[in-house]
């Protein structure tokens, strides 16, 4: 079973696809020897992330991901891009259409149980619309769906039956995004099969790409999810990782600001509100993240004394790890329906009308955004 060269074997892992190797487990693809008569045969990461829901540093460098993805272009296939509604503007891979060409592209937005139960979903449907578009991105249709509560996916089966057309499908993502949940359900439907894909919510489950072949000796094609260093999600501990992450239906919190006053979401981020009327925000972030509202001329002496205690997440120990807090300020025009999101972290919605100037400190590298309203 052991080829010739580096301990490398002719077997890949069922779980994300890379070669097996049992040389360094440091890098992808390891498999200590006595595992290699387990069924199925899977790498050290993927048991670990399976049995013990542990996190792995071992990523796909971008590059490579670009290399993977502008192989698609060549190819005639159907493309599933999915995408994170919590994440949406952190998630969505800018420049897909340049490396999927002529290919259609069917964009599924995952996490729908997040927003409230009251949420307008044709509103919602319309602006992913509308922000694809802005993206350059060309969508034959926009579906969204909860791979958490399983809905939305008999309709996900019935479009890709309307556009596949006797093509490969490929199955594109950033980390994170639910893409191996949609694609385990893809294999059940579609697929004799027996083995399911690893799914985890840390970075870079899937390092390969995993050819599932289909009744019609065509493949679904899941591609490794593309690390984005602008997340959140890619830069805090595997302990704060769970409270930044939503996992339950997201309670938006409203709060009057004056002028001069601030709110720290744990010690994550903070928003001041630095100029203009007495008006509402509303928060829409994890509620395992505590929100202290404090003022201005005191935030920064209540950053550098009370992280990792009053202000947490992070812990103490994770403090230490993240970047420098980078400040981003925007002028919000008077009537236009803005939120300020922070990728992986959630948003906020600015409800007056009379404009405002605000500004975001987040850790180095995150990005800051003002959008139109989602919700």
């Amino acid at each position: 079973m052991t080829d010739t060269h580096n301990g490398n074997l002719a077997v890949r892992c069922s779980g994300c696809g890379v070669h097996l190797q049992t040389e360094d487990q440091d890098k992808p693809g390891f498999i200590p020897e006595k595992a290699l008569d387990r069924e199925p045969v899977i790498c050290q990461r993927c048991f670990r992330i399976k049995n013990y829901n542990e996190s792995s540093s071992v990523t796909v460098d971008q590059d490579e991901f670009l290399a993977l993805l502008s192989q698609i272009g060549d190819k005639d296939a159907l493309v599933i891009h999915i995408v994170d509604l919590f994440d949406f503007d952190g998630s969505v891979i800018s420049g897909l259409q340049r490396f999927v060409g002529n290919n259609p592209v069917l964009l599924v937005v995952n996490k729908t149980d997040l927003l409230p139960k009251v949420t307008n979903w044709n509103k919602v449907r319309n602006w992913v619309q509308k922000q694809a578009k802005e993206q350059g991105l060309r969508t034959v249709d926009v579906l969204l769906v909860s791979a958490k509560q399983n809905q939305g996916f008999e309709r996900l089966l019935e479009l890709v039956s309307t556009y596949r057309e006797d093509r490969d499908v490929y199955v594109v993502g950033g980390t994170n995004v639910g893409k191996s949940t949609l694609i385990n359900r893809l294999i059940r439907d579609y697929s004799d099969l027996e083995q399911e894909l690893t799914t985890s919510r840390y970075p870079g489950t899937t390092l390969d790409m995993v050819n599932i072949p289909l009744e019609d000796g065509k493949f679904i094609i899941d591609t490794p999810g593309i690390v984005y260093p602008w997340r959140f999600s890619e830069i805090v501990s595997r302990k704060d990782l769970a409270a930044i992450m939503p996992d339950k239906p997201l309670k938006p919190a409203v709060y009057q600001l004056n002028p001069g006053q601030a709110l720290f979401f744990g010690g994550m981020a903070r928003f001041d509100f630095v100029e203009g009327d007495r008006q509402s925000f509303t928060c829409f972030i994890s509620t395992a993240l505590n929100i202290h509202r404090t003022k201005l001329e005191r935030a920064d002496e209540l950053y550098r004394d009370h992280l990792g205690e009053l202000l947490t997440p992070p812990t103490r120990e994770g403090a230490s790890e993240m970047p420098e807090w980078t400040r981003h300020e925007f002028r919000i025009k008077r009537g236009s329906q803005s939120d300020i999101f922070i990728s992986g972290l959630g948003w906020v919605k600015v409800n007056g009308d009379n404009g405002a100037l605000v500004a975001v400190h987040v850790p180095k590298g995150i990005r800051v955004l003002v959008r139109p309203s989602l919700i």
